[in-house]
């Protein structure tokens, strides 16, 4: 009898708890900020709730564990949630291994609308390496952060971080800050989120992500996940 009513409960939970719940595992790590981390690999596997794939992205091994490896061509990750919505202040980061043999251009994280409010985690990929590339738009405020010397090898693993604060905009490669700069922004409020595309469906990624982390403050270097 108590399994049954174990079993009633938990389905009415499932009903009631939002969507995001079933795709993230959330920890404040001592302080009061809300963290969430997505684990591709185990997401789809598990066929998260929200969660619709293109094409057939693969399960690798990697140095943290099961990868979501991305064909650079048809590979793409749709979730229906936005972590960032209404955030003044947040971080993205990423643990990802871009690989050689992709497009120019490749947008590996898109957050928000398919044309209008709208964060771009992105890279330019040219035979010596690829740049980081980092974009917001808000209305008619934009900011993109871009410069192609500051180039990476492919196929290694890195640790990228785009730190949103009050309008100020860092990025990061393995912990060492490579660009920042201001614009007038609101937070972004309404959308969704894709991963190794653009979400109009351009610009593919060609490499590996392991995990995303969204946390709801700027911040800094020594607080970044251990990669």
């Amino acid at each position: 009898m108590n399994g049954v009513v174990l079993s009633i409960l938990f389905g009415a939970l499932a009903i009631l708890l939002p969507n995001n719940l079933y795709m993230t595992k959330k920890s404040d790590s001592g302080s009061n900020n809300v963290r969430t981390e997505w684990i591709l690999a185990s997401m789809t596997e598990k066929k998260s709730k929200g969660l619709s794939l293109r094409g057939k992205p693969e399960t690798v091994e990697s140095k943290y564990g099961k990868a979501l490896c991305f064909n650079g061509i048809s590979d793409a990750v749709f979730i229906e949630d936005m972590p960032v919505a209404g955030l003044r202040k947040f971080t993205i980061e990423m643990l990802m291994e871009p690989q050689s043999g992709g497009n120019f251009e490749q947008r590996f994280l898109h957050c928000g609308e398919t044309q209008g409010d709208r964060i771009l985690l992105e890279l330019r990929a040219i035979p010596e390496g690829w740049y980081f590339d980092a974009f917001v738009a808000v209305g008619e405020q934009k900011l993109a952060l871009i410069d192609p010397g500051l180039l990476h090898p492919f196929d290694e693993w890195y640790h990228l971080a785009y730190v949103i604060d009050n309008g100020k905009l860092a990025t990061y490669v393995n912990g060492k800050k490579e660009l920042e700069g201001s614009v007038i922004l609101s937070p972004v409020q309404v959308g969704k989120t894709s991963i190794g595309v653009r979400q109009n469906e351009v610009s593919w990624y060609k490499g590996a992500v392991y995990s995303i982390r969204f946390t709801d403050d700027a911040l800094t270097p020594d607080e970044f996940m251990d990669f």
